[in-house]
């Protein structure tokens, strides 16, 4: 065994079409909770969805959000488990301009919702805060930095 670099190749099928992505899915403990904050963020999620184990919503360009509620997950994976220390996806929705990560961010609080960063200016160009969905998952908020 080597300690070189791993090196990325090529394994499709020459001709073949590669997959896209085409989904994100959120397996969320409180369906209804879960659809009202993204709702509130402006995903167009189809009424009736509350009770349901499984939702979707397709945000513009194609690309779709699933939520299944831990249930569901379980109906066909029984060894699943809520995962614990820290999260391995973010979501971060581009907001029209730096005022409107600040007013999204109030918005969110005022609805109820916890904040874990608040709206600050990033050294990387950006005005960017950070909410909690009702699963505790970090949700970024952003827009280019005013020139």
């Amino acid at each position: 065994m080597t300690d070189q670099p791993h090196t990325e190749q090529s394994h499709t099928t020459p001709g073949a079409t590669p997959p896209r992505l085409d989904a994100i899915g959120l397996v969320v403990s409180d369906m209804a909770a879960s659809l009202a904050f993204y709702r509130r963020l402006g995903l167009e999620v189809p009424a009736g969805a509350d009770s349901a184990p499984h939702a979707e919503a397709v945000l513009p360009g194609g690309v779709r959000v699933l939520w299944d509620t831990e249930e569901a997950i379980r109906s066909f994976d029984p060894s699943w488990a809520r995962p614990s220390g820290g999260e391995r996806l973010g979501l971060a929705f581009r907001c029209a301009d730096p005022a409107a990560v600040d007013a999204r961010y109030v918005e969110l609080l005022a609805a109820g919702y916890s904040g874990h960063m608040e709206p600050w200016d990033a050294e990387w160009g950006q005005r960017y805060a950070v909410v909690l969905d009702p699963d505790g998952m970090g949700v970024s908020l952003f827009a280019d930095a005013a020139v």
